[in-house]
């Protein structure tokens, strides 16, 4: 069986889960503690990062570009009949997904109002770029099916979820096709099929303990207070 190794909150790793889940394949995960690493997990992370995976046959696979590559390669692609031009810019968009993942991070990890906004300034350049490019007809970002785009993008957009239902902060407002995507990718159950059961648990006290939005000061940038969702 595939056996994915994973630090529980890691937003990489739940980009290769959800992979895996989209394509209902079993798999075991092991959680490690990242500051202090077993020596097994080092002998096969040459970059001593999450995730690793390591396939059916024995070999472990690191950076997860080249684990989803690899898994739509060993197990088949979510759509079917994608040109060769469709699968490049698929890359691409997952790429900008990724890419984000560790600016989302430092976002979220913010001690001041000032940091928090200038780094959220950044990310939602980023998502700025993607609500062009949705053309708001479909479920998902390219149809009504999934792709690896929607797979790269779902750990942001989920985090996304979860600090607005805490905090009443909005990273997608003012972002109507973003925010349209983002229900239809969290009403798949792939988030919450793509993290431990205590994911949201852990993930509240990383990131609102000791910062800016776990302080309950940010700016309301949602209507979700009148829904009573802010304490």
């Amino acid at each position: 069986m595939i056996k994915i190794v994973s630090f529980t909150i890691c937003p990489f790793v739940q980009r290769v889960t959800a992979a895996l889940e989209a394509r209902n394949l079993p798999y075991e995960i092991e959680y490690i503690s990242l500051k202090e690493k077993p020596q097994w997990f080092l002998d096969i992370s040459p970059n001593g990062q999450v995730p690793v995976m390591v396939t059916e046959s024995g070999v472990s696979l690191f950076e997860s570009d080249a684990i989803v590559e690899f898994i739509e390669d060993e197990y088949g692609p979510l759509e079917q009949g994608v040109s060769n031009e469709q699968k490049a810019l698929d890359r691409a968009w997952s790429y900008l997904g990724s890419k984000n993942y560790l600016p989302q991070c430092g976002m979220m990890s913010s001690k001041d109002e000032q940091t928090l906004l200038e780094r959220e300034s950044k990310l939602r350049q980023a998502l700025g770029k993607v609500e062009k490019q949705l053309s708001g007809e479909s479920l998902f970002f390219i149809s009504d099916s999934l792709s690896n785009v929607d797979i790269a993008w779902l750990p942001v957009l989920h985090r996304a979820a979860i600090i607005e239902q805490a905090t009443c902060h909005d990273l997608l407002r003012d972002l109507p096709k973003v925010k349209a995507w983002q229900k239809a990718l969290l009403n798949t159950g792939l988030a919450e099929k793509s993290v431990s059961e205590d994911f949201v648990e852990k993930f509240k006290a990383f990131y609102l303990q000791g910062t800016f939005l776990g302080e309950g000061k940010a700016v309301v940038t949602s209507t979700c207070q009148s829904s009573g969702c802010c304490g």
